[in-house]
C-alpha cells in the first residue's frame, strides 16, 4: 500500500510539473515576446583562431536567444581587431548595439558605428555596418563617411578589411580635400 501511495504521489507531482510547464509555455506564446535564455552584463568575448586572438568584443549587456541562435548586444559595443602577426590592435569598432548570428559569427553593428584604424589613421562612420566572418570583411549598404589624413569621402555602399587598409566605396557622393 505504501508503494502505491508513493507512486500515486509521484505521478501527481509529475503531472502538476508538466501542466505548469505547459501553462508557462502557453502564456509566453500568447504574449508574443520571446524571453532570452541568458542575460549577461559587462561581457568580454575573445575570438581565437588556431593559436592567435583575432578580436575582443565588449558590451555592457548581452541577451542570448538559443531558439534563434542570436545574441543581441544592447549597449556600448566595441570590437578590437588584432593583427595575426603582431597581436597588436589594428582597429576598433564601436556602436550603440549589435546583433550576432551565433552559428556563422556574422555581426550587424547599429547606431553611431565608428571604425578607427590604428595603423592608417582612417576613420569610418555609418549607421549600420556588417561583419562577414567567413570572408573577414566589414561592409555596409548605407551612407558612409571616411576620413583620411588628406580628405573626407562620402558615399553609399562600402566594403573593407577590418583595418581599413583596403576599402572601397561603391557609389561615391563626395570628396573634400582637407586644408
Amino acid at each position: 500500500m505504501i508503494k502505491y501511495t508513493f507512486l500515486l504521489f509521484f505521478l501527481i507531482l509529475l503531472g502538476c510539473s508538466k501542466r505548469s510547464e505547459l501553462i508557462i509555455k502557453k502564456l509566453d506564446s500568447l504574449s508574443g515576446i520571446e524571453q532570452p535564455n541568458q542575460i549577461a552584463n559587462n561581457i568580454e568575448v575573445v575570438f581565437v583562431d588556431s593559436n592567435f586572438t583575432k578580436a575582443i568584443l565588449k558590451s555592457k549587456q548581452a541577451r542570448i536567444y538559443n531558439k534563434t541562435n542570436t545574441t543581441y548586444l544592447d549597449s556600448s559595443v566595441s570590437v578590437e581587431f588584432l593583427s595575426k602577426i603582431s597581436q597588436k590592435r589594428m582597429s576598433i569598432l564601436t556602436s550603440d548595439s549589435a546583433k550576432i548570428d551565433d552559428i556563422t559569427k556574422d555581426m550587424t553593428a547599429m547606431g553611431n558605428v565608428i571604425v578607427n584604424s590604428d595603423s592608417s589613421g582612417i576613420r569610418l562612420e555609418t549607421n549600420i555596418l556588417q561583419w562577414n566572418n567567413s570572408r573577414q570583411k566589414i561592409y555596409s549598404n548605407e551612407f558612409v563617411r571616411i576620413t583620411t589624413k588628406n580628405e573626407f569621402i562620402s558615399g553609399y555602399g562600402f566594403e573593407s578589411n577590418p583595418d581599413l587598409s583596403n576599402y572601397k566605396i561603391l557609389k561615391v557622393s563626395g570628396i573634400q580635400t582637407k586644408r
